[in-house]
């Protein structure tokens, strides 16, 4: 009883506290588990995310579900159809297009200020993922190619000291994670290229050129790649 006869809400807030915690961590537990499921190609582009479904399938309830759905649509990686419902996204070269551009101003800059950071043995390192990237496109491996296109951009700007940054650029990656496995079928002769366009990145990193054209190297290689799917997509037929 507390001062004034009035009960305390210690006791009872203490449970409620409990259960949002709880709330919380099936939220982002269920949000991991599909968006996962969505980039490894478990839930392919079209795939319907029937929420009864999906907690038959994975022991959640369906709350925590919904919430997570409609992180993935914020996300980009599921699409809302009316009379249809929740589905993965597909394919869509516009998009696809328009966030590649929003990366390339992004991944600019990050490389810029990340270069003077690198250490000639993290350099080093880049360039041997540039390397096993040409393995892979050598031995047509357009999965592993592109696991490690991101893997070497990252190796670059993991160094970025801001935070920020980092969390935009994580965040426009995982738009295109699940269809960047087609993109490059999309424009293949665009692959070999990109692999030559690395090299010279880390050159200019390595011989200390200006941020301005570190940034400028980085920015084009990211607006080429969108301007030869715009290229694919407009010369494709419909």
């Amino acid at each position: 009883m507390s001062e004034g006869g009035r009960v305390s809400t210690t006791k009872r807030s203490a449970p409620a506290a409990k259960q949002a915690r709880a709330k919380g961590s099936k939220a982002e537990l269920s949000y991991s588990l599909l968006r996962s499921r969505i980039l490894d190609g478990t839930y392919g582009p079209g795939y319907r995310l029937v929420i009864d479904q999906l907690a038959r399938e994975t022991g959640v309830s369906t709350i925590p579900l919904r919430e997570a759905v409609r992180r993935l649509q914020s996300d980009g990686l599921v699409e809302v159809i009316r009379n249809i419902g929740a589905r993965v996204a597909a394919f869509d070269a516009v998009q696809v297009e328009h966030t590649l551009n929003v990366l390339a101003r992004l991944e600019g800059y990050a490389t810029a200020i990340s270069a003077p950071l690198m250490t000639a043995g993290q350099i080093r390192e880049s360039r041997e993922i540039n390397t096993r990237m040409f393995e892979a496109l050598e031995e047509f491996d357009p999965a592993s190619f592109t696991a490690l296109n991101r893997e070497f951009h990252f190796s670059i700007y993991r160094h970025c000291p801001d935070d920020h940054l980092n969390a935009l650029l994580e965040s426009e990656w995982a738009r295109l994670d699940h269809m960047r496995r087609s993109t490059f079928t999309y424009v293949p002769g665009r692959a070999r290229r990109s692999v030559e366009e690395h090299d010279h990145l880390l050159e200019l990193i390595e011989t200390r050129a200006a941020a301005a054209e570190v940034e400028e190297a980085a920015r084009m290689h990211k607006v080429a790649t969108a301007a030869a799917l715009h290229s694919a997509h407009v010369g494709s037929p419909r």
